[in-house]
């Protein structure tokens, strides 16, 4: 194996290589473990000599390893325990899209199937779907093609690559498999943690490796959006190690990320959370995603998650804050009495949220105006008060949103709530999901309000979505700066069809949003009716001549 690469030539630059991951001290935390200058040069020399880059503009060159990519090998393979078997048993690598990290997933797997004299090794990369989890392997197997070496000592198939000496292979695996059982994982390459649907497929891999010496599984992922996932999970820990709460000698945490107080704008973000800037990444590349992303609201989660490792709330943020906070001129109700109003009635299960939307069009300067309502259990609310800090007992102190006796919200509350808006306001309909609605519903219709029925799928909520994403950020709707409705549209995910539609999604969003899907039921019902606007007669009266 012959390299030209140039290693640390003394200890010092050694300690330098090895102290590049960020925040993180391998040596203040290595217990009883030691360097190994030797080992921790193997797998530098091993990407330089045997692997080439098989993508982009670099293909067909050599595989030769930046700086941190350098300090991950060489503390990965380089640390010994006194019995002489690898140090980490874990690494988390948290590394935004474009810095190279399939490429070198698949190296790390060729590296151990080479190196690590296990016999019968059994590499995964397992990933979310095949066509992910297959990415990583096809990077592979085109870099044993590319080398004699690599070639005369593996025997590449479609779905696997076999170690000619002892049948050790490198396969994909993905989280769709079906059977998942019969595993012996020597390593586990992880990959894209926060597209895995739960943490079935891992949990299988990585109890299957008891019976190796020195095991290995390696998280490569992009950030998760603000939820109860592997990756999040994952995620904690590799802080917490890192920033010495977690005492784990044996978990190497690599996180490079922006944090949520740096400008995104800015090109020394940009630089501080990706490795590769101006190298594989190109600057030009992450201001035209940049861009796009101030351009589009919807858009602007996808890039600080994506690019920038920022934890964001939820998946894609629909509604931009700031657009959202513009709106928030205040709304006198009693100036809005006899106004027409179309509403839209999101009824959770009896034990959560119920949320009553009123939209009053073109009502000030030409602007609509929404008026929300909220219904939820009191005990319920002092429930999410302790356990997650949500301020619904502040919100019913300031007469936002109706805490009702009990443990389930009473409907009849809610009947006589909207029957005394009814007398208040012209409401001439009020959109509704049939989901826990029939009692009450009926109940509404037989008070002589008009009740309509109103799908939740792409086709009747797209337009409506659109209608209102479009009034928030031209400032053509006006909703008083209610701080239940601000709450929920801060947690708000749409979902997209590969058509274009979109629609909110309760599964995506980070928290709750019935007032955000009532308001849109509102707005479908409202230019589902042209709205007609009040007569100069009715203004002034008839003039006679």
């Amino acid at each position: 194996m012959e390299s030209q690469i140039n290693l640390p030539a003394s200890e010092t630059e050694w300690i330098e290589l090895l102290g590049k991951i960020p925040g993180y001290d391998p040596f203040t935390t290595a217990r009883d473990c030691t360097f190994d200058a030797k080992a921790g040069a193997l797998p530098l020399k091993f990407f330089d000599a045997c692997l080439t880059h098989v993508k982009g503009k670099m293909a067909g060159s050599a595989f030769h390893l930046m700086p941190w990519q350098q300090a991950i090998m060489s503390n990965l393979f380089g640390w010994k325990r006194p019995d002489g078997t690898r140090r980490y048993r874990e690494a988390f690598i948290l590394v935004p899209r474009k810095n190279g990290k399939s490429s070198m997933a698949a190296g790390i797997g060729l590296f151990v199937l080479c190196m690590d004299d296990e016999p019968g090794a059994e590499v995964y990369c397992a990933a979310a779907d095949r066509s992910q989890a297959g990415l990583v392997f096809e990077i592979a197997k085109e870099m044993v093609l590319a080398d004699k070496c690599l070639s005369d000592r593996f025997k590449p198939y479609r779905g696997s690559i076999i170690k000619n000496s002892d049948r050790s292979f490198f396969k994909p695996v993905s989280a769709d498999v079906a059977t998942k059982h019969g595993f012996n994982s020597h390593l586990v390459i992880a990959d894209e943690v926060h597209a895995m649907p739960n943490r079935n497929l891992i949990d299988v891999l990585t109890t299957s490796q008891g019976a190796r010496t020195q095991p290995l599984t390696i998280y490569i992922t992009t950030s998760d959006y603000d939820r109860e996932s592997i990756c999040n999970e994952k995620y904690d820990y590799a802080c917490k190690v890192r920033d010495g709460i977690i005492d784990d000698p044996y978990f190497l945490p690599v996180i490079y990320e922006a944090s949520p107080q740096d400008d995104w704008r800015s090109p020394e973000t940009w630089r501080k959370a990706n490795p590769c800037f101006g190298v594989s990444l190109q600057e030009e590349y992450v201001r035209r995603e940049c861009q796009k992303a101030m351009e589009s609201p919807s858009y602007e989660n996808t890039f600080k998650r994506l690019q920038l490792n920022i934890k964001t709330e939820q998946d894609v943020r629909w509604l931009a804050m700031d657009k959202w906070d513009a709106c928030g001129d205040y709304v006198d109700p009693e100036s809005l009495r006899g106004k027409e109003c179309y509403g839209g009635l999101d009824l959770a299960s009896t034990s959560d949220v119920s949320a009553l939307s009123l939209v009053f069009p073109n009502v000030n300067d030409g602007k609509s105006v929404i008026l929300p309502f909220f219904w939820l259990p009191s005990v319920t609310a002092m429930n999410r008060v302790r356990k997650d800090r949500i301020p619904y007992d502040t919100w019913a102190k300031q007469m936002r949103i109706t805490l009702t006796d009990g443990n389930v919200t009473d409907y009849d509350i809610i009947r006589r709530d909207v029957g005394k808006l009814a007398e208040k306001y012209r409401i001439k309909e009020i959109a509704f999901d049939r989901y826990n609605a029939t009692q009450l519903v009926s109940q509404l219709g037989g008070d002589g309000i008009s009740m309509v029925q109103f799908g939740q799928g792409f086709v009747s909520m797209s337009a409506p979505s659109k209608e209102l994403e479009k009034l928030v950020v031209s400032g053509k709707i006006i909703h008083g700066g209610n701080p239940v409705l601000r709450w929920m549209a801060s947690n708000v995910s749409v979902e997209m069809d590969a058509a274009g539609n979109i629609k909110p999604s309760r599964n995506k969003s980070s928290e709750k949003i019935d007032g955000i899907v009532a308001t849109v039921m509102a707005i479908g019902r409202m230019h589902s009716k042209p709205f007609k606007a009040p007569s100069v007669y009715e203004k002034r009266g008839l003039l006679v001549l």
